[in-house]
């Protein structure tokens, strides 16, 4: 087979690939005779239908079969000797004046680019550290504790204040119409909670059991509710019952009823310690291996591969499409949905994606088992139990190969930050967390 590697433009290569029609005959007469034994036809017995009448029936499907193989195969061949990276599917097309007794055929297609990392001393990265304070494990008790909160029906003449529970009935007008979603019955909300929108609660709130207000309500201009965005309601809202809220102590009794083996407050505290500094790690990690990610991505220089590209943006594209069908929808499967609001994450991900190889092989980064084992392990232990959640992420390939890119991507950053100009900065807890108001 005589082949020929031409370099086109940037990653795009042409590869000639030459046949002899001999073996794509041998081949199809083949596949003929085999197909002959099995194949059933109307007046023949099964596997006494003459040779003619199969290769008149399907000699082209079973021609056009071979073909495809034979040129996968040279071309699979020939990559390889060549010693190339091929980029997704080549587009082959057959040549005309082949020589007497071959077929000839164009590959056009791409290879993956070489890759050039920058020197990482230069790099800059600003690490980032927390601590778990005594706020925030004060912070989590509130939290459980409001979890776990009771109610009693306030005085007729109490007020409704921040923390009570409040049934109101409710219903909103725009310029004197009703509008979908603004009325109901028997609707219950905790005030000062956020649940409902700022001029909601503040209407509510120091109302007593049986009263009714009028008051306007504006819809922000990002309001879910597109129909009122916005624009401005009027709305009569009648209290119905005001519930006082009734917090547990933080007590002994409290602590076993959040499973703490001990049973003591000190147990408890130590419990929520333990688990907010597992995910305060877990999260600086996250932010701290994005930023190595982004100085990666400045000091990388390299082509992208269209085809790559083009892979990125349908998984994309089909996520999209799923994330739309699990919101119900109607024919999201159809939804217009250009490739081009796609292509700047897609080409971030390319890119990363074989830097991140290239420093991987170039450094031996890749995961070991201990390093798979020790992270599932990390993964599991803030579970009831820990070592069935060990047996999921093993008895899954997928899974695993999902946690062996992150042990990858967590090798990359540590290597990245022993070489980068490293700056370390404090964060608070409610900063990390999101927290901040």
């Amino acid at each position: 087979m005589a082949v020929t590697v031409e370099t086109l433009e940037k990653l795009e290569r042409k590869i000639t690939l030459s046949l002899p029609l001999t073996t794509i005959q041998t081949e199809v007469d083949a596949r003929l005779k085999r197909l002959a034994r099995t194949v059933k036809m109307d007046g023949f017995r099964p596997g006494k239908v003459p040779l003619s009448v199969v290769a008149q029936r399907y000699g082209y499907s079973v021609q056009y079969e071979v073909l495809n193989d034979k040129v996968g195969e040279a071309f699979a061949q020939a990559a390889n000797e060549a010693q190339l990276r091929v980029a997704g599917q080549p587009r082959i097309t057959e040549k005309e004046g082949a020589p007497e007794g071959q077929v000839t055929f164009d590959a056009v297609f791409e290879v993956f680019p070489e890759v050039k990392i920058a020197d990482l001393s230069d790099a800059e990265v600003e690490r980032l550290s927390a601590e778990v304070d005594e706020a925030a494990i004060e912070k989590t008790l509130d939290i459980l504790r409001k979890q776990r909160r009771t109610f009693a029906q306030r005085a007729q003449t109490a007020p409704a204040e921040d923390g009570d529970r409040v049934t109101v009935d409710f219903e909103g007008k725009i310029d004197g119409e009703p509008f979908q979603g603004g009325k109901a019955e028997d609707f219950q909300f905790l005030v000062g909670e956020g649940q409902m929108l700022k001029e909601f609660e503040d209407a509510v709130r120091g109302m007593k059991a049986g009263e009714s207000k009028t008051f306007p309500l504006a819809f922000p201009e990002d309001y879910h509710g597109k129909d009122v965005a916005g624009k401005t309601a009027d709305f009569l809202v009648t209290l119905k019952k005001i519930e006082a809220a009734n917090l547990p102590e933080v007590n002994e009794q409290f602590a076993k009823t959040l499973g703490i083996a001990d049973g003591t407050v000190e147990g408890l505290r130590a419990d929520i310690k333990k688990n907010l500094e597992r995910e305060v790690k877990f999260r600086l990690m996250a932010r701290n291996k994005q930023a190595v990610m982004d100085a990666l991505v400045a000091k990388a220089e390299l082509d992208l591969p269209n085809a790559a590209i083009q892979a990125e943006i349908a998984r994309l594209l089909e996520g999209a499409r799923a994330d739309l069908k699990q919101r119900g929808i109607k024919d999201a499967d159809k939804a217009e949905i250009p490739d081009d609001i796609f292509r700047p994450q897609a080409e971030r991900r390319v890119r990363l994606g074989l830097v991140l190889a290239e420093l991987v092989r170039a450094n031996a980064l890749q995961a070991t088992p201990e390093q798979l084992k020790a992270h599932i392990d990390e993964l599991a232990a803030s579970y009831e139990k820990p070592e069935d959640v060990v047996r999921w992420y093993f008895g899954d390939r997928q899974r695993l190969a999902e946690v062996e890119a992150v042990v990858v991507e967590n090798n990359v950053t540590s290597f990245v930050l022993g070489k980068a100009k490293v700056t370390d900065k404090a964060v608070s807890f409610e900063e990390l967390m999101g927290q901040q108001g």
